[in-house]
């Protein structure tokens, strides 16, 4: 057999192509899926080997000589190097990119995949016994002695970060009192614990669980369509703890970091075996211990936002996930891929079968499902005969409203907490008003950046923009005229808690969303308060909207609803129906009976009347209709070609050449619009403007890509903007 001199290796670089290094100076072979270490221009990269091969199309003085093989055994092995081969291909994005997104941070450094665990600090015997008060002359040490103790002796860096800052000196000078002990900790916890037992399911639960187990070792996808508060949970952990029995293993992507712990728990809690969070909330060494143990077999469930995707897992027997139709599960910068969709792909692949699960599907799974490309998979009932909220329209013209809050709907909030139930108020808009104007001149807060508003967030009185971040202290009198009487018009959430902390001064109201969660911990401590009904009233924005279980929860106030009633974006009134029926969800999900009041200036709006009185299914129903007649997804495939500039002639120019390079190439089967500005046109101080290409045929558009993309980067205004290409666009921003 002839021997392997070369390899073909990936390098994250934005080229498309691969690049041929000589394997001369090493013996040991090389396998697809290896890093090693090359130079690349001036540069020392970490690249990963896609091919070997005896021999290369280049001659032999043009070759550079591979300098250092990091690997003895592949880090993305063949199911995960296919997938990302074949997302490369489909978003037309670089390979190099692409294959290092699915790597931990330290893998793409080079360093070595043994993981080590974190350091932790143990009480010794003394320093068990030792009362914290004899301490006196050490007060740091004395109160880390006492959070040591209660913490049954164990504490790690992480934790006392969270807590205390400045921590080290004092624990030194308890470890050289011989009080504590430092020792290298398990990377992550693989202990297994007792299992606690699961409820009876009921008809439609147990019929979820029959179909997909009988799929169990063929590419089968689902949709699982349950109201919320049906226990689509409780399917996936029946269907998780028959697998994880087998030694098997099992991928649950949930959309948002802020889900993951809560599911987390819950799945240690029922399945009493080791779970691999992944996801962006990780360190470095934590996300490589995760990484590294589920590639390994090591532990069987992996929960995670949509990188976790790229995970390898030798044992995959099953993918889930959860609330399918979120947004976020659609990387938005960079290589644009949709893990839902490239789960499908994996699945396929792998003869595996895939479980959408949400109470609201996306268009084009819900359309997947009605064409019996997916199996239909339905609950209709809430989970311990818990009947759904009753919804109500409030028409808020001509009423009194009070910092966003109309009196029914404050006369409804003090009913139910009379009642000791909780209150939950949802606004998609943070801060305390979305401007600050001048009531003389009529000057506003502009962003001098973005053509956008800045918001004001009253706590700090600071003016910010929540596109860009710039902000700037918030002016006590015009800028323009001098006039002193400001106003902000609107509310936030800022603004909804101080209304009614000053309305209702006994009552415990806890805000969450971004403002009030930046802090690590910050977001599972309020968490932990709402489950637990110590705060009474919750205000917040899309963060408290999403699959969490709020049981004392009796009445949701959805207070704006009017702002994505006529969005510019045609996926908007979707968006819209999604948030709204996911938020009156979390009412009503107990014993106690649930009640939704949305506040609106347009009861009569053709979207809300639908989902009141038909429910999510007879929206969609008639969203599609709408779809078709337009020729919009799912009927048809978007390709948005953005640019930016810090000139707007910049953008345009790009795209016109753009354009004018389409027009050789393309059919009738393919159509384009634009180039237009970008619906926010200048953001971040640049300008922004797009070009959209659409067919029927998913074949045609990607037919026609491939001939146009290698010659955009070479046009003659390439190098005056940013450009990038976005397959299947979620958000035509």
């Amino acid at each position: 057999m002839s021997e392997v001199k070369f390899a073909r290796v990936a390098v994250p670089v934005p080229l498309f192509g691969l690049f041929d290094y000589s394997l001369e100076k090493h013996q040991q072979s090389v396998s697809p899926g290896c890093r090693v270490e090359v130079s690349f221009g001036r540069k020392s990269l970490t690249g990963l080997v896609m091919e070997t091969s005896q021999t290369s199309q280049l001659p032999a003085n043009k070759i550079k000589a591979i300098d250092r093989v990091i690997d003895e055994t592949p880090v993305l092995p063949g199911a995960q190097l296919k997938l990302l081969q074949w997302a490369a291909d489909y978003y037309h994005h670089p390979i190099g990119e692409v294959l290092f997104t699915a790597l931990p941070n330290l893998l793409k450094q080079g360093q070595s995949t043994q993981v080590r665990g974190e350091i932790i600090w143990q009480l010794t015997e003394t320093g068990r016994l030792l009362d914290p008060s004899e301490l006196k002359r050490a007060v740091k040490q004395s109160g880390l002695l006492k959070l040591l103790q209660q913490m049954n002796g164990i504490i790690s860096a992480e934790h006392l970060n969270a807590v205390i800052e400045n921590w080290r000196p004092a624990m030194q000078g308890l470890e050289a009192k011989q009080l504590v002990i430092s020792k290298e900790g398990p990377c992550l916890d693989i202990r297994s614990t007792e299992a606690i037992p699961a409820p009876p399911l009921n008809d439609e639960q147990l019929q979820a669980v029959t179909d997909v187990s009988a799929s169990l070792g063929q590419f089968k996808p689902f949709l699982l369509q349950g109201i919320t508060g049906s226990g689509k949970t409780e399917v996936y952990l029946a269907l998780v703890e028959k697998i994880i029995k087998q030694g098997e293993q099992v991928l649950v992507l949930v959309p948002e970091i802020s889900l993951t712990p809560q599911l987390i728990q819950r799945f240690k809690q029922r399945l009493g075996v080791p779970v691999a969070a992944l996801h962006s909330g990780l360190n470095d060494r934590q996300r490589l211990c995760a990484w590294t143990l589920a590639s390994e077999n090591k532990v069987q469930v992996v929960i995670g936002t949509r990188s976790a995707l790229f995970t390898p897992l030798p044992n995959l027997k099953l993918i889930i996930i959860d609330e399918e139709h979120d947004n976020s599960l659609k990387q938005q910068e960079g290589f644009r891929y949709h893990a839902r969709d490239l789960a499908l792909v994996l699945a396929r692949n792998t003869d595996i079968p895939v479980l959408l699960g949400s109470a609201t599907p996306s268009l084009e799974t819900l359309n997947n499902a009605l064409k019996q490309q997916y199996h239909y998979l339905k609950l209709t009932r809430r989970a311990s005969n818990a009947k759904p909220p009753k919804i109500e329209l409030l028409n808020i013209c001509n009423r009194p409203v009070e910092h966003g809050i109309s009196d029914i709907l404050l006369s409804r909030i003090k009913q139910h907490l009379e009642q000791q139930g909780q209150v939950l108020l949802f606004l998609n808009r943070r801060g305390y008003a979305p401007l600050l104007m001048c009531h003389d001149c009529g000057w506003t807060t502009e962003c001098p950046r973005c053509d956008a508003h800045m918001t004001l967030h009253h706590h700090n009185k600071r003016l910010q923009c929540h596109h860009c971040g710039h902000e700037r202290q918030a002016p006590s009198v015009c800028p323009e005229c001098g006039h002193e009487e400001l106003f902000s018009p609107g509310a936030g959430t800022e603004r909804i808690e101080q209304a009614l902390t000053e309305c209702l001064p006994d009552v415990s109201i806890s805000r969450i969303d971004r403002d009030t969660t930046r802090r690590k911990g910050e977001l599972n401590d309020k968490l932990a308060k709402a489950h637990s009904g110590e705060s009474q009233i919750l205000i917040g924005t899309q963060m408290l909207a999403k699959g969490h279980d709020f049981p004392n929860v009796t009445l949701v106030g959805i207070l704006n609803t009017d702002q994505g009633l006529f969005s510019a974006d045609f996926r908007g009134t979707e968006h819209m129906a999604q948030l709204i029926i996911q938020v009156a969800g979390r009412a009503g999900r107990a014993e106690k009976p649930g009640e939704v009041l949305i506040q609106t200036h347009h009861p009569d709006h053709p979207l809300l009347q639908t989902l009141l009185h038909q429910g999510y299914e007879g929206f969609a129903e008639a969203a599609l209709a709408e779809r078709k007649m337009a020729r919009f997804p799912p009927y048809a495939h978007l390709v948005v070609l953005r640019t930016e500039a810090s000139r707007k002639e910049a953008c345009m120019a790009f795209l016109n050449e753009a354009r004018t390079r389409l027009q050789p190439l393309s059919s009738a089967a393919v159509e384009a619009y634009g180039p237009l500005p970008a619906p926010m046109e200048k953001r971040a101080g640049r300008y922004r403007a797009q070009l959209i290409l659409q067919s029927e045929q998913r074949k045609d558009l990607h037919q026609l890509l491939r001939q146009w993309i290698p010659g955009l980067g070479k046009q003659k205004t390439a190098n005056r903007v940013r450009w990038s290409l976005d397959i299947d666009p979620q958000d035509m921003y």
